[in-house]
């Protein structure tokens, strides 16, 4: 391993060297960027040149793993992930129309932050629960046989929540 590193991620610089194998540089590396992003929210830049100085694996191949899958983020999240249900039963029963009311309400698009910083708005596919269409999910939270007239207050509790 580098020894050069700087310890400005020492929760992960442990991590890494309890999971890493320098034999297998990239066998354990999905598991590392996994780690780093529920320690950081995401994968910053700094976060992924820390974890090719401890692993030795060129951040260009860390980025290349980061943006193939769509779990990893790349950009700050939302205190809160919203989101939309698109999946056929919920699609079929208006959730396309939720998703434009939130659009219009927090001004922003899928995979994009609120200004306040409060909710990072997500398109999800069918989340198992069709029977409850359309869905809308605030963090863990099912909102079941959501009207577009119920968003605001939706998202009006949890601003309150934030408060």
């Amino acid at each position: 391993m580098a020894l050069a590193c700087e310890p400005a991620f020492p929760e992960l610089t442990e991590y890494i060297k309890s999971v890493y194998n320098p034999e297998h540089p990239q066998g354990s590396l999905i598991s590392i960027l996994h780690r780093a992003q529920e320690l950081y929210g995401f994968l910053s830049r700094e976060v992924m040149d820390h974890i090719s100085c401890v692993t030795e694996v060129p951040t260009a191949e860390i980025f290349g793993v980061a943006t193939f899958y769509s779990y990893f983020r790349l950009k700050p999240q939302g205190k809160y992930r919203l989101s939309v249900c698109m999946g056929t039963a919920c699609y079929i029963r208006g959730s396309s129309k939720l998703l434009e009311t939130i659009e219009d309400i927090l001004d922003i698009k899928p995979g994009q932050t609120s200004e306040d910083g409060l909710f990072t708005l997500d398109e999800t596919r069918c989340i198992g629960a069709c029977g409850l269409a359309p869905i809308v999910m605030v963090d863990e939270k099912v909102y079941a046989k959501v009207e577009p007239e119920q968003v605001k207050g939706i998202l009006e509790e949890w601003m309150q929540e934030a408060e």
